[in-house]
């Protein structure tokens, strides 16, 4: 009886405190130091004691790595192509773009997946021990432009959207005018003589260089191409076409390009590996204007022959540079749409660039990156390590030297 009585009375407690959250204590508190409790989910109390507002407690509203609106290395954002005041010397610039491709789609997704990649990159953390700078301090002003909005129906018509949208940013106002340093090359070779901004594309499959070249070749006439890529890309057209259209592809653009006089006979290619119908190609491709630098060319040359050769090739020209991600091994950077084995290494890829510093670039771009293919986002963040050395390699007159205090290693063995 007594064990009941005792229940009944614990069921009493627990019931008066199921139905009243709100408890005040019905003595007198002021003798004995105690409040009122207060319920917690009141949010209509007020600010008692004029608290601190955030910006005076904490200061400014920074974005974290994991946080913020999506921009490249959370750069100042500005949709530039209706922004007229939109001012910068060089932009990043979307063009998600994939229905030119021959094998998996999905590289128009690819400018978000750089983008987001480059989430703990940021201005004020941009220093490189192999660049040996910051490309956000070198007094050029970068800016993310957002991306071109290209139609998914309509092929001609995105191609047209894309060199509009070109055309349009190249041909603004700089933000900066650099009368000596290595943005000084646009006005060298413009034909108007003057400085124009220069764009990073993140692409999209590898078809946006076509009216990229287009836009530039307005400004500059024709260009030198360093083609980074596993394909040659230098295709007439491919069995079946029947239509004008269909010829524009991701492996066809360069073709079209030399036959519209857009390039130089002074390109080159760089990590080419993949399966080819015959000599033919070759001989081709040598003709659209193109000498080869093959992947295996790296274990017989070495780095440095590389690099000269690239250097020799293009000379004193106008060059653009297009890298697509899958020149870098499958195992390295998977989210491609047509990969390859045997391929460089993401770091092999990026020494090269840094000893390309110094070219009168006018423009460079990151294409085929197709994140539904990525495993732990290792494609992206790539991707935008290799646009952050894009901007150093833009804004840099020379190569960086080899570090002068590094001691070779003894060996003990």
């Amino acid at each position: 009886m007594q064990g009941s009585s005792m229940c009944r009375s614990l069921r009493f407690v627990v019931l008066a405190v199921i139905f009243n959250p709100v408890l005040v204590w019905s003595h007198d508190h002021t003798h004995h130091g105690q409040e009122p409790l207060v319920d917690i989910h009141d949010f209509t109390q007020p600010n008692v004691g004029g608290s601190p507002t955030w910006l005076e407690k904490y200061g400014k509203q920074i974005d974290q790595p994991f946080s913020g609106p999506l921009s490249f290395s959370h750069l100042p954002y500005s949709r530039c192509l209706e922004d007229e005041n939109a001012a910068f010397d060089i932009a990043v610039l979307g063009m998600p773009f994939d229905t030119a491709v021959t094998y998996r789609p999905g590289a128009r997704f690819g400018p978000h997946a750089i983008r987001s990649g480059s989430r703990r990159q940021r201005e004020t953390r941009g220093y490189t021990l192999s660049w040996r700078n910051n490309p956000y301090e070198l007094g050029s002003k970068i800016m993310d432009c957002g991306d071109v909005p290209v139609n998914p129906f309509d092929n001609a018509l995105a191609v047209d959207q894309m060199e509009v949208a070109y055309s349009t940013l190249i041909g603004r106002e700089v933000a900066t005018n650099d009368s000596s340093g290595p943005s000084a090359v646009t006005r060298n070779f413009a034909k108007d003589g003057k400085q124009h901004p220069r764009i990073v594309s993140l692409g999209g499959d590898h078809t946006i260089v076509l009216p990229i070249l287009r836009s530039l070749n307005k400004v500059y006439g024709p260009v030198s191409v360093i083609h980074f890529d596993a394909h040659l890309d230098t295709w007439p057209a491919y069995p079946g076409t029947s239509t004008e259209q269909s010829r524009v592809t991701h492996g066809t653009f360069f073709y079209l390009a030399r036959e519209e006089g857009l390039m130089t006979n002074t390109s080159i290619h760089a990590g080419i590996r993949c399966k080819l119908a015959g000599v033919a190609d070759l001989e081709n491709d040598a003709s659209v204007g193109f000498q080869l630098v093959s992947t295996d060319d790296i274990d017989d040359y070495g780095v440095s022959a590389i690099i000269k050769r690239i250097r020799d090739r293009v000379g004193d020209s106008p060059v653009y540079l297009s890298l697509d991600i899958d020149v870098i091994d499958p195992g390295l950077a998977p989210a491609t749409g047509t990969p390859e084995a045997g391929g460089w290494t993401t770091r092999e890829v990026k020494r090269i660039i840094r000893g390309l510093a110094g070219l009168n670039f006018v423009g460079a771009d990151i294409v085929e990156v197709s994140p539904a293919y990525d495993n732990a986002e290792i494609t992206g963040i790539a991707a935008a390590d290799i646009v952050h050395d894009f901007l150093s390699m833009l804004l840099s007159s020379e190569p960086p030297m080899p570090r002068s205090n590094w001691k070779p290693a003894k060996d003990e063995l």
